[in-house]
């Protein structure tokens, strides 16, 4: 299929679908292949066939929502990001855990993928961070929507271009030699939940002191779903609690309690000072 075929076609469906076209325009090249193994699938011809699918068979806006699951992962991604929250951002809200006699600090990964990002914070934590913290552990609750991700994330299994970026200590002490692959060793699996979850349906019923939601929600999505979204993240969080965006990603304008950590980009913290403020100007 032509580039600017699949494109007309996801200008047309990714409003559909509560998406927004600048966050695939980067990516449609792996949403366009999916797109044409659907159509050999389906035995059509071209995008204006399946466009007619669509419009007689709702069941099938399923599978090009699936088909929109952008899968770019790796260990350590953004590394300002991952050096912020070992130098700062971690070691403060465990404190802070520790203070009020908590015995965990739980974690929320969404669009975990196939695992890079949970396991990346568990190695920070257990290889940094967790001497000082001794009798607080750090739970980690992964989502992603496509089974197949979830499948490689417990499987743990990667090659070295996942791991590229990861500090060379760290490889060592974490992970296996099998082959061409590289295994994670089970201390630093066993904190960490994989669940397949959609986000948009709802989140598990826990607070958490950080959430990691990097290169989706506010990449992919339409700005008033991002705004649903933005809100049932904050309910799911800590009063102090932490939320990780990608680096070049914004909040929408209800974000006015969260503030950036001490200008780390990425990172915003929630102010109860000023969530008490938005509700007063609210009332």
């Amino acid at each position: 299929m032509k580039d600017s075929e699949c494109v007309a076609f996801l200008q047309w469906a990714l409003p559909q679908m509560r998406m927004r076209w600048p966050g695939f325009r980067k990516v449609r090249r792996q949403v366009c292949r999916r797109l044409g193994r659907r159509l050999k699938q389906l035995e059509l011809p071209d995008l204006d066939a399946y466009r007619h699918v669509l419009e007689t068979d709702p069941g099938e806006w399923s599978v090009v929502d699936a088909a929109c699951c952008i899968t770019i992962s790796r260990f350590y991604r953004d590394r300002q990001i991952w050096d912020s929250l070992k130098a700062a951002v971690l070691p403060s809200l465990a404190a802070q855990a520790v203070d009020q006699g908590d015995g965990e600090l739980r974690c929320l990964s969404i669009g975990c993928a196939s695992g890079e990002e949970p396991y990346t914070l568990s190695m920070l934590w257990r290889l940094e961070l967790s001497g000082r913290f001794p009798k607080l552990r750090l739970p980690i609750d992964a989502l992603d929507m496509d089974p197949r991700m979830l499948d490689r994330a417990r499987r743990a299994a990667y090659s070295y271009g996942s791991l590229k970026d990861l500090p060379e200590s760290w490889r060592e002490a974490a992970f296996e030699k099998a082959g061409a692959k590289f295994v994670l060793k089970d201390p630093f699996r066993e904190d960490v939940h994989f669940e397949r979850s959609d986000v948009r349906d709802g989140l598990p019923d826990h607070r958490y002191g950080l959430v990691l939601c990097r290169n989706l929600v506010f990449t992919y999505y339409d700005p008033p779903l991002q705004k649903q979204m933005l809100a049932r993240l904050k309910q799911h969080m800590m009063p102090s609690g932490v939320l990780v965006i990608g680096g070049h990603e914004s909040l929408p304008e209800d974000g006015i309690d969260l503030v950036p950590w001490r200008g780390a980009k990425g990172i915003f913290r929630r102010s109860p000072e000023n969530t008490a403020r938005h509700s007063l100007s609210n009332a």
